[in-house]
């Protein structure tokens, strides 16, 4: 797992438009919430989506770009994008190379069930790079403003 105050792990994946976004677009300019989520268009991954899209202008506001990232693909992103207007871009890590760099492709149990998946987690990288914050295991229900709190403090 990942620790605050190391460097945050480089990362350059398509997006729901398939275009490439990396971390080092955003060097010296963005505030970067990177958050990983296990599936478009479920229950808790659509209340999470909703809370960072309802708060776009916020972390706008204070410099600070919101990224979402599953292992759906980008037409999936796209569909769910346009099915709820959300406001964040979405990563397609349909390689798992990202969710393993962050480590958060683990082992989950559902009704006794073990099996891989992404744990939801979201890191907050400043400006140079650098993990301020590394949350895993979050509830999808408040975290966006829990988030923008904490990114307020950073400004």
């Amino acid at each position: 797992m990942l620790a605050n105050g190391q460097m945050a792990p480089d990362f350059k994946a398509p997006n729901q438009d398939n275009r490439l976004v990396s971390l080092a677009d955003f060097r010296d300019e963005k505030n970067v919430v990177l958050y990983f989520y296990p599936k478009d268009d479920t229950p808790g991954c659509t209340i999470e989506a909703n809370q960072f899209t309802a708060l776009a202008s916020e972390f706008a506001a204070l410099d600070t770009v919101v990224i979402g990232v599953s292992k759906d693909d980008c037409v999936s992103h796209q569909a769910f994008i346009d099915k709820f207007g959300l406001k964040v871009d979405l990563l397609a890590d349909t390689d798992g190379k990202l969710c393993e760099a962050y480590g958060v492709w683990q082992e989950k149990e559902k009704n006794g069930q073990k099996k891989m998946g992404i744990v939801r987690s979201t890191f907050i990288i400043n400006k140079s790079a650098v993990l301020e914050a590394a949350h895993y295991a979050v509830t999808a229900e408040g975290h966006a403003e829990a988030i923008l709190a904490q990114i307020k403090q950073l400004s």
